[in-house]
């Protein structure tokens, strides 16, 4: 690592290949480890707890920073969470094609919003935020729902689509600041953050 660029090392604690690919945008050498956290436990906490959806993904992307933070503690760790909320409901990843099928007819023809937490825990103590965005899904029969799933696989993403894929054919309109929130970490907020840590990003 340039010590000159990276005031600490970087950790994101997440594998998801969608965030690392994110965060290697900001050209900063990190290393991603995974978080030994129970997310469905903390979930099912937050709710009985009556927490907001934006607040349980905010908890959720917390426990992320936190739990990799107590291990790596001369590191800044970056977690993050991300729910699909529909008609007050969170939609989890659909895992099969059966699941992911039923998730689009729910979605299709109406508005869905994708809220995008983040927690940064450093020496400086912690940080965080979040992303809204809205998504206006444009009427799809059962025949188009087929062919993008059978295109797109999208079946480890929350409300059945890749948006940065083939999924954007899907939607009429999003509302957001940041389109790479959309996709698992939204870049111009962080990037503001990194850089009120030390980080030099161009």
């Amino acid at each position: 690592m340039d010590n000159n660029n990276v005031p600490f090392p970087l950790i994101l604690a997440s594998q998801s290949p969608y965030r690392r690919e994110l965060l290697s945008r900001l050209t900063i050498p990190f290393e991603c480890l995974s978080p030994d956290i129970d997310e469905e436990q903390i979930r099912n906490q937050l709710t009985q707890q009556k927490c907001s959806i934006p607040l349980i993904a905010q908890g959720l992307a917390r426990a992320k920073c936190q739990a990799v933070a107590q291990i790596e503690t001369n590191a800044t760790v970056i977690g993050s969470d991300q729910l699909v909320e529909w008609q007050g409901r969170i939609l989890g990843k659909p895992h099969n094609m059966q699941a992911a099928k039923k998730q689009l007819q729910d979605l299709q023809g109406q508005a869905h919003r994708l809220i995008t937490a983040v927690a940064i825990q450093s020496a400086l103590g912690l940080l965080e935020f979040m992303d809204i965005t809205t998504l206006h899904m444009r009427s799809l029969n059962e025949g188009e729902i087929i062919r993008y799933l059978e295109a797109d696989s999208p079946f480890d993403c929350a409300g059945s689509y890749k948006i940065e894929e083939l999924g954007i054919s899907l939607f009429e309109k999003i509302e957001g600041q940041d389109s790479t929130a959309i996709i698992g970490l939204p870049l111009m907020e962080l990037s503001k953050n990194l850089r009120r840590l030390g980080f030099q990003i161009p």
